[in-house]
Protein backbone atom coordinates (compact mmCIF):
# COMPACT_ATOMS: atom_id res chain seq x y z
CA UNK A 1 0.00 0.00 0.00
CA UNK A 2 1.48 3.39 -0.98
CA UNK A 3 2.34 5.90 1.71
CA UNK A 4 -0.16 8.72 2.18
CA UNK A 5 1.01 12.31 1.83
CA UNK A 6 -1.21 15.27 2.64
CA UNK A 7 -0.53 18.50 0.74
CA UNK A 8 -1.99 21.62 2.37
CA UNK A 9 -1.64 24.74 0.22
CA UNK A 10 -4.11 27.48 -0.71
CA UNK A 11 -2.63 27.74 -4.21
CA UNK A 12 -4.30 25.22 -6.52
CA UNK A 13 -1.40 25.21 -8.99
CA UNK A 14 1.05 24.34 -6.20
CA UNK A 15 -1.21 21.49 -5.03
CA UNK A 16 -1.42 20.21 -8.60
CA UNK A 17 2.36 20.37 -9.10
CA UNK A 18 3.14 18.67 -5.78
CA UNK A 19 0.43 16.07 -6.42
CA UNK A 20 1.77 15.36 -9.90
CA UNK A 21 5.34 14.86 -8.64
CA UNK A 22 4.25 12.69 -5.72
CA UNK A 23 1.73 10.59 -7.68
CA UNK A 24 4.42 9.92 -10.28
CA UNK A 25 6.50 8.37 -7.48
CA UNK A 26 3.59 6.19 -6.37
CA UNK A 27 2.45 8.06 -3.27
CA UNK A 28 -1.22 8.32 -2.29
CA UNK A 29 -1.74 12.09 -2.31
CA UNK A 30 -4.51 13.93 -0.47
CA UNK A 31 -5.05 17.68 -0.79
CA UNK A 32 -6.49 20.49 1.29
CA UNK A 33 -6.73 24.16 0.42
CA UNK A 34 -6.32 25.71 3.86
CA UNK A 35 -5.15 25.03 7.39
CA UNK A 36 -8.61 24.25 8.76
CA UNK A 37 -9.56 21.68 6.12
CA UNK A 38 -6.03 20.27 6.20
CA UNK A 39 -6.26 19.80 9.96
CA UNK A 40 -9.57 17.95 9.61
CA UNK A 41 -8.31 15.81 6.71
CA UNK A 42 -5.14 14.89 8.61
CA UNK A 43 -7.27 13.51 11.46
CA UNK A 44 -9.22 11.33 8.98
CA UNK A 45 -6.41 10.15 6.70
CA UNK A 46 -3.49 9.97 9.19
CA UNK A 47 -0.86 10.52 6.48
CA UNK A 48 2.76 9.42 6.67
CA UNK A 49 3.83 13.00 5.85
CA UNK A 50 2.26 16.46 5.58
CA UNK A 51 3.55 19.18 3.25
CA UNK A 52 2.23 22.45 4.68
CA UNK A 53 2.18 25.92 3.20
CA UNK A 54 2.82 28.55 5.84
CA UNK A 55 0.95 31.58 4.55
CA UNK A 56 -2.72 30.65 4.08
CA UNK A 57 -6.00 32.43 4.84
CA UNK A 58 -7.64 31.47 8.12
CA UNK A 59 -5.47 29.06 10.09
CA UNK A 60 -1.94 29.42 8.75
CA UNK A 61 0.59 26.59 8.58
CA UNK A 62 2.17 27.32 11.94
CA UNK A 63 -1.24 27.39 13.67
CA UNK A 64 -2.29 24.17 11.90
CA UNK A 65 0.92 22.45 13.01
CA UNK A 66 0.31 23.51 16.60
CA UNK A 67 -3.24 22.08 16.43
CA UNK A 68 -1.95 18.81 14.96
CA UNK A 69 0.54 18.46 17.82
CA UNK A 70 -2.29 18.75 20.38
CA UNK A 71 -4.03 15.56 19.20
CA UNK A 72 -2.63 12.11 19.93
CA UNK A 73 -3.47 10.67 16.48
CA UNK A 74 -1.62 13.41 14.57
CA UNK A 75 1.05 14.41 17.10
CA UNK A 76 3.91 12.47 15.51
CA UNK A 77 3.16 13.02 11.82
CA UNK A 78 6.22 14.69 10.24
CA UNK A 79 5.37 18.05 8.67
CA UNK A 80 7.49 19.93 6.13
CA UNK A 81 6.99 23.69 5.79
CA UNK A 82 6.66 24.81 2.18
CA UNK A 83 6.72 28.55 1.82
CA UNK A 84 7.72 31.53 -0.22
CA UNK A 85 9.34 32.97 2.92
CA UNK A 86 13.04 32.97 2.19
CA UNK A 87 14.40 35.46 4.67
CA UNK A 88 17.46 34.83 6.79
CA UNK A 89 16.42 32.93 9.90
CA UNK A 90 13.12 31.59 8.51
CA UNK A 91 14.41 28.02 8.22
CA UNK A 92 15.55 28.06 11.85
CA UNK A 93 12.25 29.58 12.98
CA UNK A 94 10.18 26.91 11.22
CA UNK A 95 12.35 24.10 12.57
CA UNK A 96 11.99 25.57 16.07
CA UNK A 97 8.19 25.56 15.63
CA UNK A 98 8.32 21.80 15.02
CA UNK A 99 8.47 21.42 11.25
CA UNK A 100 10.97 18.72 10.29
CA UNK A 101 12.17 20.51 7.17
CA UNK A 102 11.71 23.67 5.14
CA UNK A 103 11.30 23.96 1.37
CA UNK A 104 11.16 27.38 -0.26
CA UNK A 105 8.96 28.18 -3.25
CA UNK A 106 9.27 28.08 -6.10
CA UNK A 107 10.44 24.54 -5.54
CA UNK A 108 13.27 22.74 -7.23
CA UNK A 109 11.72 19.41 -8.27
CA UNK A 110 14.78 17.31 -7.39
CA UNK A 111 15.34 18.80 -3.96
CA UNK A 112 11.57 18.65 -3.28
CA UNK A 113 11.53 14.91 -4.02
CA UNK A 114 14.72 14.36 -2.01
CA UNK A 115 13.24 16.16 1.00
CA UNK A 116 10.03 14.11 0.82
CA UNK A 117 11.93 10.82 0.55
CA UNK A 118 14.28 11.77 3.41
CA UNK A 119 11.33 12.69 5.63
CA UNK A 120 9.62 9.38 4.98
CA UNK A 121 12.80 7.40 5.68
CA UNK A 122 13.43 9.33 8.91
CA UNK A 123 9.89 8.69 10.08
Amino acid sequence: MPEKILVIDDNKMNRQLFGFLLNKLGYDVHEAEDGDSGFELAKQVIPSLILMDIQMPGRDGSEALKALREIEATRKIPVIAITSYAMKGDRERFLAEGFIDYISKPIDNRSFISSVKAALVAE
